[in-house]
């Protein structure tokens, strides 16, 4: 049973560090675009769909493309751990 909990903590621990990535990947996107281009005077900025392109680049698609890598994240990343510790045939 202890080696199947210290396997369980190994993988807790590389989904928390892409859960940390992702975050950061997020925080990094946003910002990027919501300083980057929003710096400007506001009678400079360009729109897009009638939005501020730095409100569109980092709100709209920076949430369409975090969703996307959290689905390929828990699709291809993360594994499906038992939240049962029994060993078969142990009551």
């Amino acid at each position: 049973m202890k080696k199947k909990l210290e396997k369980s903590f190994k993988i807790a621990h590389k989904e928390a560090k892409i859960g940390v990535a992702l975050v950061l990947f997020n925080f990094i996107w946003w910002f990027g675009f919501a300083y980057g281009l929003g710096s400007k005077d506001p009678s400079q900025y360009t729109y897009v769909f009638g939005l501020p392109a730095w409100f569109f680049y980092s709100c709209v698609v920076g949430f369409i493309v975090m969703v996307i890598l959290v689905i390929l994240c828990v699709k291809f990343l993360f594994t499906d751990i038992p939240f049962d510790l029994e060993e078969e045939g142990e009551e």
